[in-house]
């Protein structure tokens, strides 16, 4: 197969992060995403993080000396009084996320809550009805949507030149046994909420909410998720096609993704979810590549999903068109079903 060094002028990239207005950013949580969030927002965007915010002193501070964060709060109450803070990244487990994001929401502060948004939809609406009743902006952080790989994708479907849609796959499977939290019930673990939720939102993203969901899985002797396979079916525009989504926190597998219409295909390279590379075949013609020459190499991370936040709060936005309420809904709406016909049921609910 030949696969072309450039491609076509047309596709579009995100908006430059370092164009964007600058924004205080608070850390809630000082674990491993929240590092990653630290490390690339201001590296690579106008972005300040300026505080994080952990129950442990510690950890606090040991994070802080890490990134080179002026200030540690003892408790998160702390951190969303601070007045130095316009924005809060909530970074701790699912369980928390509607909790913590409340909290700095009622203390006035525009939000980016890590995904998955909340542990289930009612979760959801009552975090975004706090949003709404506040005049403030709150998004999930599903990084994938701003970065350019899936910029340049969508436009290629949106140009119709895959023709149909017929079949969307996404798999995301890592072996995360030594992940304790993710086996907790209690912190809402298992596979779907951490990793299968990249898998359902590429498939949201191309297709919108789905009519029927179909899945089968794996369960741990303690009720979370281990693996699953889902089949998503759909109506309207796009009742013919199919949506195959698989999880897996029990071993490592390819991440890839595919878009197949009736006229060509999309396989995104692994792993789909993060910066990465894909290749269009059109049916009957010569496949070509993307990233173009110029770009290959290069790594994206948070800083796309932070600027968006920074560009939609400096426009007196309340959410993203890129990630709007109604795609977290309805991606939440899509896991809760996943997780009914599983058997997985986290305390309190």
């Amino acid at each position: 197969m030949s696969l072309l060094a450039t491609t076509p002028p047309s596709l579009p990239m995100p908006p430059d992060p370092r164009d964007a207005p600058a924004l205080r950013w608070g850390i809630l949580g000082a674990g491993g995403i929240a590092g990653t969030f630290a490390r690339d927002v201001p590296s690579r965007s106008a972005q300040r993080v300026v505080a994080v915010g952990s129950r442990s002193a510690d950890k606090g501070g040991a994070f802080a000396a890490a990134h080179g964060i002026e200030r540690v709060h003892g408790s998160y109450e702390d951190l969303v009084a601070d007045p130095e803070v316009d924005a809060v990244y909530v970074a701790t487990p699912h369980s928390h996320h509607r909790d913590h994001a409340v909290l700095a929401l009622e203390a006035g502060k525009h939000v980016l809550v890590e995904k998955a948004f909340t542990r289930s939809a009612a979760e959801a609406r009552e975090v975004l009805a706090v949003a709404e009743r506040q005049g403030l902006f709150a998004m999930e952080a599903m990084w994938t949507r701003f970065l350019p790989h899936m910029v340049a994708l969508r436009a290629v479907v949106g140009s119709g030149a895959l023709g149909e849609i017929c079949t969307v796959t996404a798999d995301h499977g890592q072996r995360l046994d030594h992940v304790e939290r993710l086996f907790a019930p209690e912190l809402a673990g298992g596979a779907l909420l951490d990793l299968g939720v990249y898998d359902v939102s590429f498939a949201h993203l191309l297709l919108g909410a789905p009519a029927g969901v179909r899945a089968a899985g794996v369960l741990t002797d303690r009720g979370v998720d281990l693996q699953e396979a889902v089949v998503l079916t759909y109506d309207g525009e796009h009742e013919r096609a199919l949506a195959v989504c698989t999880a897996s926190m029990w071993t490592a597998s390819a991440t890839g993704a595919s878009v197949v219409g009736t006229d060509g295909r999309i396989d995104v390279a692994g792993p789909f979810y993060g910066s990465t590379s894909f290749v269009v075949t059109p049916r009957g013609g010569e496949a070509w590549q993307w990233p173009p020459a110029e770009l290959a190499g290069h790594r994206y991370g948070f800083e796309y999903e932070a600027a968006e936040v920074a560009r939609c709060v400096s426009a007196g936005r309340q959410q993203s068109d890129v990630m709007p309420w109604s795609a977290t809904l309805e991606v939440m709406g899509t896991m809760d079903e996943i997780r009914r016909q599983l058997g997985v049921v986290y305390p309190g609910e």
